[in-house]
């Protein structure tokens, strides 16, 4: 799937993707990233899993 990061908080390095192929934000942690940090509006490509809170994006790059 591809989107683009709607938030992301630095301090607690978690944020959330919006994607046109869902209707949800999807969210993620930077640990599914090989960056230390991302930038709000930044296009990314990811896989989507269902987490323990809804939809969570696992495997990110950025485009």
């Amino acid at each position: 799937m591809q989107g683009t990061v709607k938030f992301f908080h630095d301090q607690k390095k978690y944020g959330f993707i919006e994607s046109e192929e869902t209707d949800d934000d999807v969210f993620f942690h930077i640990s599914e990233l090989d960056v230390e940090e991302v930038e709000e509006g930044a296009d990314v490509e990811f896989e989507q899993e269902e987490g323990d809170k809804g939809p969570q994006a696992v495997n990110v790059e950025l485009v």
